[in-house]
């Protein structure tokens, strides 16, 4: 089914069945569907046409998942923003994916090029709207998902409808949801897992999703005992923070069927703490944005195996190559990539990037992996000088080019260091040019520019002024030797 047929599907199966809600709103199937095309109405209103993109910045709530329908029915795609980001960072994004309108709450729009929609006017638009039929090309473009790359740049990955109704069947077949599942969204939905984990596969499914409100290790399990979910899927902190609460913490969880980990390895000691302390049954997964969310996980029946992200999901190939393009022997380590219809249609206005990650139909995913002798797939190591930070991709570079911004800047490194909860947080090594007395600006300048230019999360939680960065032997600033040192003093 293409998903802009689907909310009238879903009303004409169970008019009054429960289908999406928030703290705030709770839709039945019909309720849905009409608001749907009333949204769809008013974005035609404001110039939406094929073929255009619509922006969102909001956080986690129903009127996201409105717009996301609204614009398919119409043949847009639309690119969610994470409304943590600066104004400059947002504008970017909007600017680059040349969006017509933004979807905001109470915020203007950050960029000159997007108008502003203000979420409020989804509730006071006409219910009885008529927009024509809907779009239903299955190689229409549907989402742009921004993901950090080496250049310090956020990508736009490209993902078609028929990308989406790909990934989403084998959500479905790999967890065996049906009508009668209740999901929990309580990632973001300017991620592609929110999206396709946590509302695209269980609306498809005839299940029901429920948005809780900004993660909280405190309110969640109240959330759990609300809302009685079949399922949800959450990081690796958010495990590791619900793993840390008082023993005396006891929640019912008895309506869970499984929980989902994924966007960050897991430790397998965390996997084992999780589910012995709640009794629910925990499947650790692998996958990109430009693999539209997923390419393995561990299976719900049979063998799971901590500290591996699982098997292929039927319809993809993972293969390991060397290199040079060659399939690497049984037992050895090489590049993860990926073949399937869930391969990105590529990068945004960048044909070039597209042309080294997607090579004749296979995703090079930076990745270094091997297969165990069941052919699970296990995780060594990363090609890409990324950080993950509680799932968020962090990218040093782009950390980098803003601590070079500040004046008394000569060199600047940024590295991950571990951290039980998020798994890696950023840590900054600077040098200061020799004009600048040491004396003339501090660490907490430095942070506080940073402070200023990049989002919280993106902030480093250390610097440390050196006389000089470590270089390898062309000159280049020598990292390894930057971890080894930070390894030897954490």
């Amino acid at each position: 089914m293409h998903l802009a047929e689907l909310a009238d599907a879903r009303a004409q199966r169970a008019v009054f069945s429960r289908c999406i809600s928030d703290d705030a709103v709770a839709l039945t199937n019909g309720e849905f569907a009409a608001r749907v095309r009333s949204v769809a109405g008013l974005l035609a209103q404001h110039g939406v046409r094929r073929g255009d993109v619509v922006a969102t910045l909001l956080a986690n709530r129903v009127e996201l998942v409105l717009t996301l329908f609204a614009a398919w029915q119409l043949g847009a795609a639309v690119t969610p923003i994470n409304p943590a980001l600066t104004d400059a960072e947002a504008a970017y994004q909007l600017e680059d994916s040349a969006a017509r309108l933004v979807v905001v709450d109470n915020r203007p729009s950050p960029s000159g090029t997007a108008l502003a929609l203000e979420v409020a006017e989804f509730w006071t638009a006409p219910i009885e709207v008529e927009t024509g039929d809907p779009v239903l090309d299955p190689a229409g473009l549907a989402l742009l998902i921004y993901t950090s790359g080496t250049t310090g740049k956020p990508k736009g990955v490209m993902l078609d409808h028929a990308n989406l109704e790909a990934m989403c069947a084998m959500m479905l077949d790999a967890f065996e949801l049906d009508q009668n599942d209740r999901c929990l969204l309580v990632l973001p939905l300017f991620h592609v897992n929110g999206i396709v984990v946590s509302v695209l596969s269980p609306l498809l499914a005839g299940a029901s999703t429920t948005i809780a409100g900004r993660f909280s290790p405190g309110r969640f399990f109240d959330d759990v005992r609300r809302c009685r979910p079949t399922y949800f899927s959450a990081v690796p902190a958010i495990y590791a923070m619900l793993s840390n609460l008082p023993e005396t913490v006891r929640p019912d969880t008895s309506s869970l069927r499984f929980v989902v980990c994924g966007a960050a390895p897991m430790p397998a000691e965390l996997i084992t703490r999780f589910e012995r302390r709640f009794g629910v049954t925990l499947v650790e997964g692998y996958g990109l944005s430009e693999g539209t969310c997923a390419s393995t996980v561990n299976p719900l029946h049979g063998v799971r195996k901590p500290g591996t992200v699982g098997l292929p999901l039927p319809g993809q190939r993972v293969e390991l190559w060397d290199p040079d393009g060659n399939p690497v022997a049984p037992g050895e380590s090489g590049e993860v990539v990926i073949s399937g219809p869930n391969v990105m249609r590529g990068y945004l206005n960048r044909p070039g990037e597209t042309a080294k990650t997607v090579v004749d139909g296979w995703l090079h995913t930076g990745d270094i992996g091997r297969f165990d002798s069941d052919g699970y797939l296990v995780l060594v190591d990363r090609v890409k000088d990324m950080i993950i930070r509680g799932g968020e991709n962090l990218y040093p570079k782009e950390i980098e080019s803003v601590i070079y911004q500040h004046p008394a800047v000569l060199e600047a490194a940024v590295i991950g260091r571990a951290h039980e909860i998020y798994g890696e947080v950023p840590v900054g090594y600077v040098s200061l040019r020799d004009s600048v007395p040491a004396a003339a600006v501090t660490v907490e300048d430095l942070l506080a520019h940073c402070r200023a230019n990049l989002s919280s999360y993106k902030v480093p939680v250390e610097l440390t002024v050196l006389p000089t960065l470590p270089k390898n032997s062309v000159g280049k600033i020598d990292k390894p030797t930057l971890r080894r040192a930070l390894a030897t003093t954490s």
